[in-house]
């Protein structure tokens, strides 16, 4: 299995940027479809942003296109996702996961988490 380990959450003014990182052991990450996912308080967790293995196809949810990018360094065995023009409404718990497919956006397909970050957006 791969463990995942995510750093970069922290507080942000709205029209701010901020980038997370998730940076994986035990196993390659090019073996894997990561994406990052979000809880917001009393919400369920939804999905964010895909990439596939080979960093060639990306997915983004409709509320952050534009405004996040998800990309990966598989020399690095990390993904990152650079959020811009951060809103009031992205503040949540971020997640990163990883799926052993060559591309899906399905959550159910996604066994190996990270840890979770908190990002807030304040006014």
């Amino acid at each position: 299995q791969v463990q995942l380990v995510q750093s970069g959450g922290g507080l942000v003014q709205a029209g701010g940027s901020l980038g997370l990182s998730c940076a994986a052991s035990g196993r390659t990450l090019s073996t894997y479809t990561v994406g990052w996912f979000r809880q917001a308080p009393g919400k369920e967790r939804d999905f964010v942003a895909a990439i596939s293995k080979s960093g060639g196809m990306t997915y983004y949810a409709d509320s952050v296109k534009g405004r996040f990018t998800i990309s990966r360094d598989n020399a690095k065995n990390t993904v990152y996702l650079q959020m811009n023009n951060l809103e009031l409404e992205d503040t949540a718990v971020y997640y990163c996961a990883a799926a052993p497919y060559f591309w899906t956006t399905r959550i159910d397909l996604y066994n190996y988490w990270g840890q979770g970050t908190q990002v807030t957006v304040s006014s």
